[in-house]
């Protein structure tokens, strides 16, 4: 077995040993390397179940958070799907072998610039990847059957859950920034919404406007 091979087969056992069973999840996971997303001094620990600085001071996150997280979102292949904080896109990427379409949305130009040419390198053509205050949604593409926010508000923001279709969900971190947050699910019915608590998380916090460099 090769060096390539075998750290792949630690990584898909990691994922596991974390709770990601779903094996359209997991099968994703496999086909996206996590490699071309991260950059300079941590290349080297792409394969590694932690989170990683990425430019804007932001954070990939750890690929075992990025599972539980897609594994929470139930997702079907004819879903249309929001994302909040492209980050690195290695989120999003993975979103896009599992729905029919992903808008994701970031608040730091250069990082959904970047983002954007790994898409195209990796013949991504299902993912819209925006500049934009990811706390007001996309209301022109609204409703979508999923959401998923990647930054902590300290509760669901309003407009997000507006663009939520009846039946549909939305997986976030809740809480202060400086506190440890929790993941949870929100399931929109025609009478409301219900919240499962799903696990503790620690997430950057959303935050409302324009990066600098946007």
């Amino acid at each position: 077995m090769t060096a390539e091979a075998t750290q792949k087969m630690q990584f898909l056992y990691a994922l596991r040993s974390k709770g990601v069973t779903n094996s359209r999840v997991l099968t994703a996971m496999e086909k996206i390397d996590r490699g071309p997303f991260i950059r300079g001094y941590f290349s080297e620990r792409a394969y590694e179940d932690m989170p990683l600085p990425i430019a804007c001071g932001q954070t990939i996150s750890q690929p075992s958070v990025v599972g539980l997280m897609t594994q929470a979102l139930d997702l079907g292949p004819r879903d249309k799907v929001l994302e909040i904080g492209t980050g690195s896109g290695y989120q999003a990427a993975i979103l896009s072998q599992l729905a029919r379409r992903v808008y994701t949305i970031d608040r730091h130009r250069r990082l959904v610039q970047e983002a954007r040419a790994i898409f195209e390198s990796l013949a991504l053509s299902n993912i819209t990847t925006l500049t934009a205050d990811g706390s007001f949604g996309l209301p022109d593409q609204a409703p979508f059957d999923r959401i998923l926010v990647t930054a902590a508000a300290e509760d669901p923001p309003g407009p997000l859950l507006a663009q939520l279709k009846i039946g549909g969900i939305m997986v976030l971190p809740v809480g202060q920034s400086d506190t440890v947050q929790s993941l949870i699910r929100v399931t929109r019915h025609e009478d409301g919404y219900d919240y499962d608590e799903l696990r503790s998380v620690r997430f950057v916090p959303l935050v409302e406007g324009l990066g600098k460099d946007g």
